[in-house]
């Protein structure tokens, strides 16, 4: 054996080279299936001891067809494991992998590193922020990919998300229901899907209403207690002060929520909140919150079986699943004073 051959690193298709047999071959001999001849059993084993090929999981996929690891890849973002959004996705693909017997790889990305996908049989992404190129290369070599919370309709992928314009609509409907008409947005981060859609549903609703969104009533958060924070300052220190906020995550409504305790603004009587998600926060706040409900627990559990079943060539065509939002009413909105 040369130098240069020395420092390569020693593959299965080199082992199936000395031996004169089929990849498929070296697999099922690394795996003991024993339907292989030992006339190649022999050949295999020899190239194995002379090449000191060690075997890999890309080896096993290969024999078995199959992989049972399933890879959720997550665009990371401040306070990702406090975040009720991140913990109810990761809780439903781990159910639904347990329910199947699947192993979990969870990855964290910031949308730019290339992913490994050889060890896995498939790819959940969670969203597509920035990481396009990601999700390209996944399926570029052929890896079963299902994207989650994110309408991937100008890609060749299957997926299933939340119908987050329908979300913003309900929110505008039952404001604009209990009589209210100078109405606030805090919109999520605009890059995603999720905070376009749902402001583009809210105002939507509000025009075909017939009611106008003033511009200074529009607020950008990112989803955080932070950003609500600085937008509800502004917000409750107009002079046409809103009777009504729609914030488009629960923490960003129960933050702007504290923000007119503290200012001395009464909830509901003074002024109406409209969360999005209901997390358990809702309930242990000191006024229950209304909510649009998202069902991410059973997206991302829907997600996973969909996937299973792809991986195993057990599903016809593209998913293209969308699941409704539904509106939880607690004690946070009234009909406005006259």
């Amino acid at each position: 054996m040369t130098e240069e051959k020395a420092k390569k690193r020693i593959s299965i298709e080199d082992v199936a080279e000395r031996a004169k047999v089929s990849i498929t071959t070296v697999s099922r001999v690394i795996n003991n299936v024993a339907t292989v001849s030992p006339k190649n059993r022999a050949r295999v084993e020899e190239a194995i001891s002379a090449l000191k090929f060690k075997p890999n999981i890309s080896a096993q996929r290969l024999a078995t067809g199959v992989n049972n690891s399933v890879g959720l890849v997550m665009p990371g973002y401040p306070g990702i494991f406090h975040s009720f959004y991140a913990i109810e996705l990761i809780r439903g693909v781990g159910h639904a992998c347990e329910a199947l017997h699947l192993d979990l790889v969870f990855h964290i990305t910031n949308g730019f590193n290339p992913l490994n996908t050889n060890n896995v049989g498939g790819v959940i992404f969670a969203d597509i922020i920035e990481n396009r190129k990601q999700v390209e290369s996944a399926l570029s070599v052929g890896t079963p990919c299902m994207v989650i919370n994110n309408k991937a309709d100008d890609m060749d992928v299957d997926y299933i998300a939340i119908d987050n314009a329908l979300g913003g609509k309900i929110a505008a409907d039952y404001l604009i229901s209990l009589g209210h008409k100078n109405i606030a947005i805090i919109t999520g981060n605009l890059s995603t899907q999720a905070g376009a859609f749902r402001l583009a549903g809210f105002k939507k609703e509000l025009e075909a209403r017939k009611i106008q969104l003033a511009p200074e009533n529009i607020y950008e958060g990112d989803y955080s207690r932070r950003s609500a924070h600085s937008a509800a300052e502004k917000l409750f220190a107009l002079p046409n002060r809103p009777t009504a906020v729609f914030a488009c995550s629960d923490d960003m409504a129960l933050e702007a929520m504290t923000v007119a305790i503290e200012l001395g603004i009464k909830i509901p009587d003074e002024l109406s909140i409209v969360g999005f998600d209901d997390s358990p926060a809702c309930l242990y706040s000191s006024i229950g919150l209304t909510t649009v409900k998202q069902p991410l627990f059973e997206m991302a559990e829907q997600a996973v079986k969909i996937l299973h079943q792809i991986v195993n060539e057990k599903h016809k065509g593209r998913a293209k699943e969308i699941l409704p939002p539904k509106l939880i009413i607690r004690e946070s909105c009234s009909a406005p004073r006259s």
